[in-house]
């Protein structure tokens, strides 16, 4: 059993994809599907389903995959403790985030971290923050940041920034700088999709206020940031995003506080317990925690 094939069947099963494991191992399709072509004929067992569009396991590889993650982590932690006496990392990190932290803190901790070891290479996928939390209990990365705290034993949350949400409008509608909720929803809004937490922390707030979700005009549904700011900027609606966000546009939009939704976000990097991780992710969490520690 060779650790290339192990590899390759871990990354397929954490993309869904055979197409997008070859890009995160920087590796050719091909050469991911002969790994797990020979992993599977040498276990005697199919490992994965390709009848539908996403890749999916099978029953047996469900059960390999938890030792398979093991195996890769622990093989790497052992061999850059034998080999490297100056303590340089190297290898692949996979973060998954939701789209407020890819825009605002985490590109200078990747680029921080990246300064002290030059041999690390990212694959940051982004998602919304229900999705991030999925991915992070199903092992596909190993580090999140999400816009919410996980009430889960199995997960470990680190408080690493804190913003608030503002309203923006195109800068043609006559929106002031401060208005009330209930004169935010007389506008068209652009949402972001259910799993994202900024838009579930502003319908709670809503709807502790007295607003149905059908009280919104909504205009239209997105799962894409720079979609949605490029929606406003058009004149479709107004959408709720990261003031650090709104505050980086310039004069394209309109920056309106909501008075009585005036909620600090708080942002958290997320990781499963008492796991194996690899030497880089293990690194990097403790260079994340070391930056808190020092402001």
């Amino acid at each position: 059993m060779d650790f290339k094939q192990i590899e390759a069947f871990v990354n397929v099963v954490r993309y869904k994809s055979f197409s997008k494991a070859a890009d995160a191992t920087f590796f050719t399709q091909p050469t991911i599907s002969t790994h797990i072509r020979n992993l599977e004929k040498e276990l005697g067992v199919k490992l994965l389903d390709r009848k539908s569009r996403v890749v999916e396991m099978t029953p047996q590889g469900s059960k390999f995959y938890k030792y398979a993650v093991e195996m890769i982590n622990a093989r790497a932690q052992a061999i850059d403790a034998l080999n490297d006496p100056n303590g340089s990392i190297g290898g692949i990190l996979e973060i998954q985030t939701s789209s407020i932290p890819s825009v605002t803190f985490l590109p200078d901790l990747l680029s921080g971290f990246r300064a002290i070891h030059s041999g690390i290479q990212y694959y940051v996928s982004v998602s919304d923050t229900d999705t991030v939390i999925e991915n992070i209990s199903e092992r596909r990365g190993e580090i999140g940041f999400v816009g919410e705290k996980v009430n889960s034993s199995s997960i470990e949350c680190t408080k690493v920034a804190a913003d608030k949400s503002v309203l923006i409008a195109p800068v043609n509608f006559d929106t002031p700088s401060k208005l009330k909720l209930a004169d935010a929803i007389s506008y068209p809004f652009i949402w972001r999709e259910t799993g994202s937490a900024t838009r579930k922390t502003f319908e709670q707030t809503a709807l502790k206020s007295g607003f149905e979700k059908d009280a919104f005009d909504v205009a239209a549904l997105v799962d894409d940031m720079d979609t949605m700011i490029r929606s406003v900027e058009a004149g479709l609606g107004v959408a709720i995003i990261s003031e650090k966000v709104a505050s980086s546009l310039g004069g394209r939009v309109r920056i309106a506080e909501i008075e009585d939704f005036n909620e600090d976000r708080t942002f958290y990097m997320i990781n499963l317990r008492n796991t194996s991780f690899s030497l880089g992710a293990d690194a990097f969490r403790e260079y994340v925690k070391a930056g808190i520690k020092d402001k």
